[in-house]
């Protein structure tokens, strides 16, 4: 009888859902890159010097399997051969110990080939984690929806925390909603959201994205108890060219239909200073106004 393929249970956030997988290969190995590129710096340090701690004692072991491989190191398994190999490994060698027999010399050119194929690994993925460029945008806690132009419109705002310019930008919104077709199957439905404006030539301050929910907009109808019945969420993405690095840079953020505010509006975060320049308080970047306040 064939024995049942192991069922890998993992538990993600996407957005602000938890989802449950089942059956997907959970190996360090099957993707081992991108959990590297997406680690916090914390653990990515902690699983390097992890790796590099076991492969010393792994070293230090088969040193110490052979007949006195190491000049002026102790017999036997012992913390001398540990010091030994994080000097091959790192290609130091203080020359106080050196291998001394045929067999030291090959687990020693062996360490250093290791050594050598992760310090350019370890080069590798530290420079392709700092050289990532990333929008520094800060979101509003909470989209609001309220009049603008004596319409009902959907808004959201954000700013560009960095203070540079990113050129030529654009940005997207979604409405992803839980629907059952005819057949009485459940699927999660994704609607394009139009914006008055989806484009802003240099954003350098805030933004706020304006969706006029009339007879064409797949929110016009709904009321928060329905969003919320139907598991509604809110995505909207953001991208541009960051003019300091010379690339594209994007970020993005999803609200659930629970953080919407209705009959509200943002609080306004720029002002103009007795000398005339512009003022942005990122401080009142969340605060909300009740309509016709």
């Amino acid at each position: 009888m064939k024995k049942p393929a192991r069922q890998t249970i993992r538990t993600v956030r996407i957005g602000g859902r938890e989802v449950v997988t089942i059956g997907l290969d959970r190996s360090l190995l099957s993707d081992f890159y991108h959990r590297c590129m997406t680690a916090a710096w914390t653990g990515f340090f902690l699983g390097a010097l992890a790796i590099f701690l076991s492969v010393n004692c792994v070293f230090a072991l088969l040193y110490a399997l052979g007949d006195a491989p190491v000049a002026n190191a102790p017999s036997g398994l012992n913390l001398q051969l540990f010091y030994f190999s994080t000097e091959t490994l790192a290609t130091v060698g203080y020359g106080d110990m050196h291998p001394q027999t045929h067999y030291g010399h090959f687990i020693a050119s062996m360490e250093i080939f290791l050594g050598m194929t992760f310090t350019a690994v370890m080069t590798g993925l530290i420079y392709a984690r700092f050289a990532r460029p990333r929008a520094m945008l800060v979101f509003a806690r909470n989209p609001v929806i309220g009049q603008y132009e004596g319409k009902t419109t959907l808004m959201l705002r954000f700013a560009n925390a960095r203070l540079n310019t990113i050129s030529n930008a654009t940005a997207k919104l979604w409405m992803i909603r839980t629907r059952q077709t005819l057949e009485g199957e459940t699927l999660r439905r994704i609607s394009d959201l139009a914006l008055v404006r989806a484009e802003h030539p240099s954003l350098t301050l805030s933004w706020t994205i304006f969706h006029v929910i009339d007879a064409h907009s797949p929110l016009f109808g709904l009321s928060q108890a329905q969003l919320e019945a139907d598991a509604a969420g809110i995505m909207l993405s953001v991208g541009g060219r960051d003019e300091n690095f010379g690339q594209d840079v994007h970020a993005r953020r999803n609200y659930a239909a629970s953080d919407l505010r209705w009959g509200a509006r943002y609080r306004d975060i720029l002002s103009t200073a007795d000398g005339g320049q512009t003022v942005i308080d990122h401080r009142l970047l969340h605060d909300l106004v009740a309509d016709g306040a």
